[in-house]
C-alpha cells in the first residue's frame, strides 16, 4: 500500500492506492474507490471481494478519520464529504466507487455530481448509512474538550451522525446520474438496510438492487 495526500482546503486528505494494477501486472484498468462508513478508516489492503477487479484499487480516508487530518472546531457535512472525494476523482481519473454506511450516501452524491467520471456507484450497508433526519429540526450547538489528533474526530461522529438527508434531495442526485452519465444503470444499492433517503433512490429509474459481487462485475466492462 501507497498513501498520497491530498489537500481539500486545509485539510490534508490521506489516499491509499491497495493496488496499482489490475492485479496480475498486465496494465492498468480503471481504478476502483473505497469510500467507508461513519468512524471506520480505509482498509490497508485490498478486500477479499474486490480481488477479481480489473484495475487499481484506492481507498480515501474522509475528513477527520483514518489518516486524513481534522479540521478545528468540526463542520462537518456530507458535502464536505462530497468535496473530499472530488478531490481524490480529480486525481484518480474516472472511478467505479464503492461506499459503505456513511460513504454509500457520499458515493450517490459524488455519482450525480460528476456522473461522466463515476462509472457505476455501489451503495452497500455501513455506519452512518441512516444519517440524520429526512426534514429540518431545531439546531443545536455542541463544544467538545480538547481532543487534538484524536480520529475519528468526535466533532465527525456528531455531526454526521445527525447531517440532514431529505428525499428529493438524494433522489435527484440518483436522477442526475441516471440522466447524464451515458451508462445503463449507473447505481446499485446492495444496501440492507432502507433508511428514507435510500427508498427514495431505489424507486428512481435507473437505479438498480443487486448484490456487491454481481454489481462488480457489472461496472468491470
Amino acid at each position: 500500500m501507497t498513501t498520497v495526500f491530498l489537500t481539500h482546503n486545509r485539510v490534508q486528505l490521506a489516499l491509499h492506492v491497495l493496488r496499482n494494477d489490475n492485479g496480475d501486472g498486465n496494465g492498468n484498468g480503471r481504478t476502483l474507490l473505497l469510500l467507508h462508513g461513519l468512524g471506520e478508516h480505509s482498509p490497508s489492503e485490498v478486500p477479499e471481494w474486490a480481488a477479481a477487479w480489473p484495475g487499481p484499487v484506492a481507498a480515501l480516508d474522509f475528513t477527520g478519520h483514518g489518516a486524513s487530518l481534522s479540521p478545528a472546531g468540526g463542520g462537518y457535512s456530507a458535502e464536505i464529504l462530497l468535496a473530499d472525494a472530488d478531490c481524490a476523482l480529480a486525481h484518480l481519473g474516472d472511478v467505479t466507487v464503492v461506499g459503505r454506511g456513511l460513504g454509500a450516501y457520499v458515493a450517490l452524491l459524488l455519482a450525480g455530481a460528476r456522473p461522466r467520471n463515476v462509472r457505476g456507484a455501489v451503495l452497500c450497508d455501513g455506519p452512518g448509512l441512516w444519517g440524520g433526519p429526512s426534514g429540518p429540526t431545531s439546531s443545536s450547538f455542541v463544544t467538545l474538550p480538547d481532543h487534538t489528533g484524536e480520529r475519528p474526530d468526535p466533532y465527525a461522529l456528531i455531526e454526521l451522525a445527525r447531517d440532514l438527508r431529505p428525499r428529493d434531495y438524494a433522489a435527484l442526485f440518483a436522477r442526475l446520474a441516471v440522466e447524464q452519465s451515458g451508462i445503463d444503470d449507473p447505481i446499485a444499492v446492495a444496501a440492507v438496510v432502507r433508511p428514507p433517503w435510500l427508498t427514495a433512490v431505489v424507486e428512481e429509474m435507473g437505479v438498480v438492487e443487486a448484490t456487491l459481487a454481481d454489481a462488480l462485475v457489472t461496472y468491470s466492462v
